[in-house]
């Protein structure tokens, strides 16, 4: 019992310390700790709760760490600026063909151009999907 009680400082402690470091690695050994202290009670064997702190740390380190450190790292998932308006939906204005026309998206009236050049022009009341935004008009397609 008083291993496991160790065990459990030792894993309560990195897991503070975690805070300070912030790069994940104490936490993933805090956690083995805790293992190790799981261990102690189930079979009071101290070679076999080091046994189980080295395997779970390096498993924790070498596998989870990762994974949690791609996951809370990476940032919004979401779009914003321009790039939130690629792939949204707008309604032709004003004929739309590849040099020039109008399209309502998102509330506003931009600028448009088609797809392609050799594309017939889109008519007024169409609905269009944004393919890319370049500059201040609004690259079109007609939809299927």
């Amino acid at each position: 019992m008083a291993w496991a009680l160790v065990w459990l400082i030792v894993g309560i402690a990195l897991m503070i310390a975690e805070v300070v470091s912030g790069d994940f690695v104490l936490i993933m050994l805090g956690v083995a700790a805790l293992f190790g202290a799981g261990a102690e009670l189930l079979t009071g064997n101290l070679l076999i709760d080091v046994a189980v702190f080295a395997v779970a740390s390096v498993g924790m380190l070498l596998l989870v760490r990762p994974a949690l450190k791609r996951r809370l790292l990476s940032g919004p998932a979401h779009h914003t600026g321009i790039d939130a308006l690629i792939g949204a939906r707008a309604v032709v204005l004003s004929t739309v063909d590849a040099e020039a026309g109008r399209v309502k998206l998102g509330g506003d009236v931009w600028s448009a151009r088609s797809l392609g050049e050799h594309l017939p022009p889109i008519e007024p009341g169409t609905s269009v999907t944004v393919v890319e935004i370049s500059g201040a008009t609004a690259v079109v397609s007609a939809e299927p």
